[in-house]
């Protein structure tokens, strides 16, 4: 398999715990609905990853693409940013792309573009699908300028692609509750927090509900046959867990499955600061009284 196809084979299983996500997660409210997500705005924090507040643009602009890494951007959509279909490796998903970024940003604001981010609604195509903006919803504005800025300096390559076409199997899904539109997920991650271990813990927790939710949760409490409780940290060493979120190895003998792409090619980028937080973080919350 070529990196490209790596990348995207991951970012599909990351989508469909995402789809997993929201079946599984908090039940539907009055908030639940596509146009009050549309209207969320970021939480206040005084919380962002290492470089993003910075007086020198070309730093600012590295920050943002280090975060590409991390957030997973360059999974989804490729290395390239160029996008694919999603059904290249699910094939209920065919139909439905990581859209060609450096085709569409020109044509959106800094304030469409962070909409769309936070809320996973297209300025001009409205509901997104296996789009993960429930956990960039809560990205500090620091954090959020930084990415914006970077993705600014992309030159166009690549096709454009299409406008999604929803298969019969994904409408399948849709009827019965299992895929949901990007908002929809915002709104379930708006009311599903990480524990708050107070300020000793704080950063961690930053960056644990921006990375590991994706596929953990909102809550880290993980998502039935396919990611783990986050309390699974008790078991792992401070040592282990840093070579786990930085090589992507587990313990010997361990199957990792995506944990081992995503801890290589996304946790890798973390800095030492942001990678201690996070671990302190999640074996903290595992050692609380269960």
């Amino acid at each position: 398999m070529t990196m490209r196809n790596s990348y995207l084979a991951a970012a599909v299983k990351v989508a469909i715990a995402g789809v997993a996500a929201c079946l599984a997660g908090c039940g539907s409210s009055a908030s639940d609905q596509p146009g009050d997500a549309a209207q969320s705005q970021p939480a206040a924090t005084e919380f962002a990853f290492d470089g993003a507040t910075s007086d020198n643009r070309a730093a600012i602009q590295a920050h943002g693409e280090r975060l590409s890494h991390v957030l997973g951007c360059r999974g989804c959509h490729t290395p390239t940013l160029e996008g694919a279909n999603f059904g290249d490796f699910e094939p209920p998903f065919d139909g439905i792309y990581a859209s060609n970024l450096t085709r569409i940003l020109p044509d959106m604001s800094d304030e469409q573009l962070e909409r769309l981010l936070r809320t996973g609604v297209h300025p001009t195509r409205g509901d997104l699908w296996v789009m993960p903006s429930e956990t960039f919803q809560r990205l500090s504005a620091a954090d959020m300028t930084a990415l914006i800025a970077h993705l600014r300096t992309i030159k166009p390559s690549g096709k454009a692609t299409p406008a999604p076409v929803l298969s019969d199997a994904a409408k399948g899904m849709i009827a019965a509750g299992v895929l949901k539109t990007a908002a929809k997920s915002v709104a379930d991650y708006k009311a599903s927090e990480p524990v708050d271990l107070g300020e000793r813990h704080a950063f961690g927790r930053y960056v644990a509900r921006n990375t590991c939710a994706e596929c953990h949760g909102g809550d880290l409490t993980g998502i039935k046959d396919f990611t783990p409780d986050l309390t699974i940290a008790s078991t792992y060493s401070a040592e282990q867990l840093t070579r786990l979120l930085t090589t992507g190895e587990g313990r010997p003998g361990s199957k990792l499955g995506l944990m081992a792409v995503v801890g290589k090619d996304h946790f890798s980028y973390l800095t030492p600061r942001e990678r201690s937080a996070v671990i302190a973080y999640v074996k903290a919350r595992a050692d609380l009284p269960q």
